[in-house]
């Protein structure tokens, strides 16, 4: 009775883990194909626990000693389904480990490539706002070039009267000396 009642609690803890387990491990749409075949020994071995629990099930109901009582060798049987059934869970607790070590790899390279895109990103920003004054710098002096080039364009417009108006003095001058 006492391996019964042990059975019992040790089969509701496994089932009980089992299911959180197989809650845990549903697929996301964005699940890489490593951790699709990860998740899928994980079923395949939830499946496999499942139907040797159906056989261990069948193991107690089976009485083939005399007056309907269950023999050594009925009870052999239904231990060595459970052997099977506790290696299977040993087995599922591993591969639902790997499983998530899998997930947590996944999770820091994730990780990893966000923090080296966030790099990316202000070493972008930064050579934008360097640009951007390099460009803030060059439209200031392009526009003091062009005051500058406007005040001599001015002074050489003035320059320019100043000789034609001389040599209209000059010429006039001349006229009138050379008829006087």
């Amino acid at each position: 009775m006492r391996f019964f009642h042990l059975f019992t609690v040790a089969w509701l803890l496994g089932t009980t883990l089992c299911s959180r387990a197989a809650v845990a491990l549903e697929p996301a749409a964005a699940d890489t194909a490593g951790y699709e075949a990860q998740r899928q020994k994980v079923n395949e071995l939830l499946q496999q626990r499942s139907a040797r629990f159906g056989q261990f099930d069948e193991s107690l109901k089976k009485r083939t000693g005399i007056f309907g009582l269950k023999t050594k060798k009925d009870m052999q049987a239904s231990i060595d389904i459970l052997k099977r059934i506790v290696l299977t869970d040993n087995d599922i607790f591993r591969e639902t480990k790997m499983l998530l070590d899998y997930k947590d790899f996944e999770k820091s390279q994730i990780a990893e490539q966000a923090n080296e895109f966030d790099g990316r990103i202000n070493g972008y920003i930064k050579t934008i706002s360097k640009l951007q004054r390099e460009q803030e710098r060059l439209s200031a002096e392009v526009d003091r070039l062009e005051k500058s080039n406007l005040r001599n364009q001015g002074l050489l417009v003035l320059f320019a009267l100043v000789a034609v108006g001389l040599g209209v003095f000059l010429f006039i001058r001349r006229q009138k000396l050379t008829k006087a």
